[in-house]
């Protein structure tokens, strides 16, 4: 099961009082929910009535009407048994009407859920015609009181959750419930409820759409839920107000979906949300629990078993960003961008305040070192401190470029630094002969031993110019354990390390449109645009670079999107896997992804131990490998359970 749940919100075209009509045409949205695959389908508050029937409320003629074509529904719906439908109607209970959400499947009303907060102001009054849930005296009513087809009790009340699929719980409440300062859906969550169903009929007003928006998101945030709001539309009476229709479903604090259109009715919105998300959050955010302990003993719910088929959705409609740490949007991705940075030099700032020190970076001309002397630049600029604090230091070796060697030594120019060059190749062959290795023979002692050199270099010029040693790796090499332990792994203060590759480069590139960094644009620009690569093999015969990462380790894409969703939401394989073979799917094909997911996993496990003595580092988003605090996982923890799982796939 990969946890997906499709809802669909339905917004007839209401006939103010004309319940057939009303009726055929919930039905037929209920047809559409079921062509479209859907698990759930929620339509807006008094749906079968119109919501502003106002005094023909009292009107028995009115109220049989809506039983009769609740009892239709149900009927139709047996065609139906793996979706539920919520639908909003007036019902008499005990002599008293009361504003329901009821739930239904397979032809049983599973549960009716009162409104609990009747809103008696300007332009609305409820509470001359309604009752609230408070007010009921009795937790069931027979099918026989409301005048049904039929012969069983149903649930009533406010704290009903219903079971669908393989065990989620869904709870309901009715429009001016979630404008309270303790919503029904709160109880809910608190109780267990992962989904969260709204029947509304919420007018418009200038700017109440933008609130009304920050409303579900927040909820949904707050509970660790997925929250669809169903509003009715324009179609209800326009006497002294205009109705919306706006529908639109969150996923803890973000929106998946809205309809497009400020004022629109007749229509069907369909949304895959991830319940894997919601128990994820969950099973880490003990807050929630915590409260039903701080705040007394929470009303317990009454837990309906709707009886309905496995959640049928494969999330085919769930939108995916194949760059995980990356926003789509221009805008919000350079804020996201500018925060980031503003994070990590204001880090570095204290750090080098607390002990008086300067700032010394190794620079290859490559993208991590590149965001690291940056940070080290502007810290100084805030601390009020010469930029000839921050010392640069380039090591060429074997494997540089002329490409890169130039680039760090231009971007060292212009940004003022003090700047200084000290080649290792004698001081590593020196030591190859020290320890007898051929330096013809390109292996990992021959890597390693040019990254602790250079280490070892930035560690007593350090102390020579009384300055501490900026990290430059980053989230995803230490993710994947794509550093030389003691080597490159190594520093004082890493200011990159919770910073996953496909963000660096935005963040560079952000910076590079910055007026401060003015002079160093161009280079920056080429900085992007040279591969990513340890330089730690001789460049071919052009003096170009000869040893790329990605051929070697895999694409930082794929490599990122899955430490996203396994630290974030502890997605299993599979899951993982079906999910970047749809976000990729112009980019690898299936093979690939396999391939380096199970290289993902092996390194992941293996390279632990270099994350379980890491140096201190900002921390700037939801996902860090720091083991104080973020992620401890015993180093000699086996992979073989998610690998095997890898290799079903």
């Amino acid at each position: 099961m990969l946890d997906y749940i499709r809802i669909a919100c339905a917004v007839p075209p209401v006939k103010v009082a004309d319940v057939i009509v009303n009726t055929q045409d919930i039905c037929d949205k209920i047809a559409e929910a079921e062509n479209a695959g859907c698990d759930v389908v929620v339509f807006p508050e008094l749906a079968l009535t119109g919501y502003t029937c106002a005094d023909l409320f009292f009107q028995s003629a009115l109220l049989n009407a809506a039983v009769d074509g609740l009892s239709q529904i149900c009927e139709y719906t047996k065609r139906f048994p793996s979706l539920t439908v919520a639908v909003g109607a007036p019902l008499l209970i005990r002599g008293q009407m009361y504003n329901c959400g009821i739930v239904i499947s397979d032809g049983i009303v599973r549960g009716i859920v009162p409104k609990t907060y009747l809103p008696n102001y300007k332009e609305f009054y409820e509470r001359r015609w309604f009752s609230s849930s408070y007010d009921l005296m009795q937790a069931s009513v027979h099918t026989s009181d409301l005048g049904l087809v039929g012969e069983y009790d149903i649930p009533v009340g406010r704290n009903l959750l219903f079971k669908i699929g393989d065990g989620t719980l869904m709870g309901v409440e009715i429009c001016e419930d979630l404008w309270s300062p303790m919503p029904p859906s709160t109880m809910l969550a608190l109780n267990g409820a992962e989904v969260i169903l709204n029947l509304s009929a919420s007018n418009e007003t200038v700017g109440k759409r933008a609130y009304r928006r920050d409303l579900v998101k927040h909820q949904s945030s707050m509970c660790n839920c997925i929250y669809a709001f169903c509003s009715a539309g324009y179609t209800e009476s326009t006497q002294d107000l205009v109705f919306s229709g706006h529908s639109l479903i969150a996923e803890n604090g973000n929106l998946l979906f809205e309809n497009k259109q400020d004022l629109q009715t007749d229509y069907l919105l369909v949304q895959d949300a991830d319940l894997g998300k919601i128990r994820a959050e969950r099973r880490k955010n003990k807050s929630v629990r915590d409260a039903t302990t701080f705040y007394g003993k929470v009303e317990p719910a009454c837990i309906v078993d709707c009886r309905s088929n496995a959640l049928r959705s494969d999330g085919a409609l769930y939108n995916l960003n194949k760059l995980s740490f990356v926003p789509a949007d221009r805008q919000t991705r350079m804020e996201r961008c500018s925060s980031i940075f503003n994070i990590q030099v204001t880090g570095l700032a204290q750090r080098l305040k607390a002990i008086g020190a300067n700032a010394v970076v190794g620079i290859s001309g490559g993208l991590d070192s590149t965001l690291a002397l940056l940070v080290a630049v502007e810290a100084m600029r805030r601390l009020g401190r010469p930029m000839t604090d921050v010392y640069g230091v380039t090591m060429p070796c074997f494997g540089t470029s002329d490409r890169t060697y130039q680039n760090a030594w231009e971007l060292m120019k212009v940004l003022g630094i003090s700047a200084k060059e000290i080649s290792i190749k004698d001081a590593v062959n020196t030591h190859f002969r020290d320890i007898g290795h051929d330096p013809g023979v390109f292996d990992t002692t021959y890597e390693n031993a040019q990254a602790r050199e250079r280490t070892q270099v930035l560690m007593d010029y350090a102390g020579e110019v009384g300055g501490i040693v900026v990290g430059t790796g980053d989230l995803s090499e230490l993710a994947l354990g794509w550093c030389t332990y003691n080597g490159d792994h190594m520093s004082m203060y890493s200011v990159n390390a919770s910073v996953p590759k496909t963000l660096i480069r935005w963040i560079i590139a952000n910076i590079a449109e910055d007026s401060r960094f003015a002079a160093a644009r161009d280079v920056l620009m080429d900085i992007l645009d040279t591969p990513i690569s340890p330089e730690l093999l001789p460049p071919d015969e052009t003096g170009k670079i000869s040893q790329q990462t990605e051929d070697l380790v895999g694409p930082y894409a794929l490599h990122d999107f899955f430490l996203y969703n396994m630290l974030r939401f502890d997605f299993t394989p599979k899951k993982i896997y079906t999910m970047a073979c749809r976000a990729f799917r112009d980019d690898f094909d299936t093979d690939t992804v396999k391939k380096w997911l199970k290289v993902f996993y092996r390194r992941f496990f293996t390279q632990q131990f270099k994350r379980s003595c890491m140096p201190d580092g900002v921390k700037v988003g939801h996902i860090s490998v720091s083991p104080r605090g973020d992620w401890k996982m015993p180093s000699d923890a086996v992979a073989r359970v998610w690998l095997d799982e890898v290799d079903k796939l």
